[in-house]
Order: structure tokens, then C-alpha cells, then sequence
């Protein structure tokens, strides 16, 4: 008897942990983890649930009326250091086999 007492006590006391949370507050809390996990370029955005197509869903607000999709942004890294490329030598004149003529005193 005592047993769905407690349940039915235990449900009504977790009930606000399960209340709807608004978009906003949701996704500035998602954004703290994601920063926190140093990602720096990504986009989080809110959309209605039959718009989320293909996109990483990371929260649901509002009710379960709205989703919470993540995108990651290519970063700006820094281009790749490569050395640059040197222009190809001018041609030289042909060495002859014959020595240059001596010089005269």
C-alpha cells in the first residue's frame, strides 16, 4: 500500500524536471557546453520540428514544439605553411671545351 503512495509522491515531485524549458534558456545552456568543450565556429539554431531534415538535433523546447539543431562552421584555421616556389632558373650561356684566352700584359 505504502508502495504507490511513495511512487505517485516521487512522480509529482520530479514533474517540474520535466517541464517544458523555453528555446532561449535551452539554447544559451547548449551553448555553454559546447564552448566549454572549446568549439569555436558552430551555429545553433531553433526550428519547428518538421523543418529539422537531416540537421543534428541537440535539444527539444517549448513543449517538444521546437528542436535545437547544431551545425559546425568551418573554422578559419590558418592556411597551411608551404614554402614558396622558386621561380626556374634562366637558361646559362653553353660552357665551352676550349679555355678563354689568356690575358695580355
Amino acid at each position: 500500500m505504502r508502495l504507490p503512495i511513495l511512487l505517485c509522491a516521487l512522480l509529482l515531485a520530479s514533474a517540474p524536471a520535466f517541464a517544458a524549458k523555453p528555446c532561449e534558456e535551452l539554447k544559451g545552456e547548449i551553448a555553454a557546453q559546447i564552448e566549454a568543450n572549446h568549439v569555436a565556429s558552430y551555429t545553433l539554431e531553433i526550428v519547428a520540428n518538421d523543418q529539422v531534415g537531416e540537421r543534428t538535433v541537440v535539444g527539444s523546447c517549448d513543449g517538444g514544439t521546437n528542436k535545437i539543431v547544431y551545425a559546425r562552421s568551418a573554422a578559419a584555421a590558418p592556411a597551411a605553411q608551404t614554402p614558396p616556389v622558386a621561380p626556374p632558373a634562366a637558361p646559362t650561356a653553353a660552357k665551352s671545351d676550349t679555355p678563354a684566352p689568356a690575358a695580355k700584359n
